[in-house]
């Protein structure tokens, strides 16, 4: 009797075989860090080499001579064809996207953390001896999370890159924003600081650009809030960087 082609083992081997290079395409292209925090890189790519051994030592059974069955009961939610139909489209789906990071429009649905409420944000390191001028975005947050009177800092200098965030009815500011990352793109959350315009610099910079801001600390009443507020002595564009996100 003739054998059947085994279609089954096929389908295997390509789903396996597709989120394998999936996974590895993410790693390759660099765009691994907009989905997932540093940590965690060696996990995804230790699966995906996974995937991809598995799908090699499963193809060998497409070239044995005798093939036996399983008499194993099997229980599914579903026919095993849809599954394997399900897995193969998210695949290529996968294989054809390509993943940006977050960008204003998130950040505003999502609303921008407001520094004294700030608990997610655990810092690798703090030192608060770390001049002004070369703290990071989330470094300021960090430090008003730890002393929230932004009176304190008037004066200090502060250089920053983020990309444009324009809030609504903001029409003498534009706050410079970033993404944190925790674990991975699912538990981003924004923080940001307002930046004083003047001139036509809200035109200049449109919402998603990348900019770098220097200037020096100062306060200002927005939204009937005290707030620290950058003063610019200069906005520049910038490209956007190969990882957006704050760790």
């Amino acid at each position: 009797m003739k054998k059947s082609f085994p279609w089954s083992i096929v389908l295997d081997v390509l789903a396996l075989l597709l989120w394998g290079l999936m996974i590895l395409r993410y790693w390759w292209t660099g765009r691994l860090a907009v989905l997932l925090h540093p940590d965690y890189h060696w996990l995804a790519i230790g699966a995906g080499w996974t995937l991809l051994f598995l799908a090699i030592w499963r193809s060998i059974s497409l070239f044995k001579s005798q093939r036996r069955g399983s008499n194993l009961p099997h229980i599914a939610l579903m026919p095993r064809q849809w599954s394997l139909a399900i897995l193969l489209a998210v695949a290529v789906f996968g294989i054809i996207y390509v993943p940006r990071p977050f960008a204003s429009d998130a950040a505003l649905a999502r609303g921008i953390a407001d520094p004294v409420a700030l608990t997610r944000s655990q810092p690798r390191r703090f030192v608060r001896s770390t001049p002004p001028e070369e703290r990071s975005l989330i470094d300021w947050i960090r430090t008003l999370n730890v002393y929230p009177e932004p009176d304190a800092y008037t004066d200090d200098p502060v250089s920053v890159t983020g990309f444009v965030i324009h809030p609504p009815d903001w029409d003498d500011y534009l706050m410079v924003a970033r993404f944190v990352l925790t674990c991975c793109a699912a538990d981003a959350y924004p923080v940001g600081l307002p930046v004083e315009l003047t001139g036509d610099h809200g035109n200049e910079f449109p919402a998603d650009s990348w900019i770098s801001v220097r200037g020096k600390m100062t306060t200002e009443t927005i939204d009937g809030q005290r707030r620290l507020l950058i003063q610019p002595d200069e906005i520049i564009s910038i490209p956007e960087p190969d990882n957006p996100y704050e760790f």
